[in-house]
């Protein structure tokens, strides 16, 4: 066994991949967010649910103290360019870019290349598989596990 699969498999006994899934903005629609925190539980995760109206610093603030692997958000107001930079920069100034960054929902094509050049890692839009969203978020979390391991 390679040292890169023992310290993947040393990670995966450690504790479930922890996820924190938030709301940003003044949406107030969470169907979607619940489903996506549901989906992540039932496949073993833990989720942190923070809920609807969540500002950029607040999101931050939950992650650290949570000490998550990977943060979620869903947004269908149309303010995600503004409220994920503003999440981004929050990581970056408190050092905690470390954490990677999912965002899902009614985000146009054209605004998928600008969040990912900000440092999202992925954009979910309508209709993706929780499947895929499921094996993406653990893939992030251990990529970061397998960093933190290796620091």
């Amino acid at each position: 066994m390679s040292s890169l699969q023992s310290i993947s498999e040393e990670i995966k006994a450690k504790r479930p991949f922890k996820v924190l899934v938030a709301k940003l903005g003044i949406d107030g629609h969470d169907r979607g967010a619940k489903v996506i925190a549901r989906a992540l539980k039932d496949a073993g995760f833990e989720v942190v649910y923070t809920g609807i109206r969540q500002t950029p610093e607040q999101v931050v603030m939950s992650a650290i103290q949570e000490d998550v692997d990977v943060i979620g958000i869903s947004i269908l107001s149309g303010a995600h360019i503004h409220h994920v930079k503003k999440l981004m920069e929050k990581l970056r100034e408190i050092g905690a870019d470390d954490i990677p960054v999912v965002v899902g929902g009614t985000i146009p094509l054209v605004d998928i290349e600008p969040l990912k050049k900000m440092g999202v890692k992925e954009v979910f839009l309508p209709g993706s598989s929780l499947k895929t969203i499921v094996e993406t978020i653990r893939s992030l979390a251990r990529e970061k596990r397998i960093k933190e391991k290796l620091l």
